[in-house]
């Protein structure tokens, strides 16, 4: 087909910006299959609300198998809820349960980032392990106070992938941080 060369250009833009709107929304918008999606509801986590998303968005950089995503109506598999005790975890199972995102940890200068990953750590399978490394995760609040590193290690990356790579069986617990303080 032969344009005339005046529109060419007219009909070049317009193809350009029919490709831009399709290929990011498809790009991105799909999940792969066995992407498990775990979803959260932080919506009375108060001020810690900025803190869980912050300590999603870690996980989500950081695993392949499982994505936290905020919940979308409905029932969220994960309810996050702010209280004045320490920081802790309910597991009902791999990918559900409760945490509490306790202010007692930040008014002691624990920072919110770590908290809420750490305790994502623990509904995507991890116990604590109180290694009183900051570049451990998982190791709470043992890193003390001026530890502000969100990210897990490789060994509790590797763990998370192969729990829901696996379908892994998680009893239900309570993970307490409140344990360590007292000490």
């Amino acid at each position: 087909m032969n344009l005339p060369r005046t529109i060419r250009p007219v009909v070049g833009l317009l193809i350009a910006f029919l490709v831009a709107l399709v290929v990011p929304a498809s790009a991105g918008a799909a999940v792969p299959e066995n992407v498990r999606v775990v979803t959260y509801d932080a919506s009375q986590a108060a001020e810690f609300r900025d803190a869980v998303d912050a300590g999603a968005k870690v996980w989500n950089e950081n695993v392949q198998n499982v994505r936290l995503e905020p919940a979308s109506g409905g029932a969220a598999d994960v309810m996050v809820l702010a209280d004045n005790g320490w920081p802790r975890a309910e597991v009902i199972g791999l990918g559900q349960g409760r945490i509490w995102m306790g202010r007692q940890a930040v008014n002691e200068g624990h920072d919110t980032i770590r908290i809420a990953a750490h305790e994502l750590g623990h509904i995507l399978g991890l116990p604590d392990n109180r290694t009183g490394l900051c570049e451990d995760l998982m190791s709470g609040a043992s890193a003390g106070p001026d530890c502000d590193n969100p990210k897990p290690n490789p060994d509790e990356i590797a763990e998370v992938e192969r729990n829901f790579a696996g379908g892994v069986l998680i009893a239900p617990q309570v993970f307490r941080e409140d344990v360590l303080a007292t000490r």
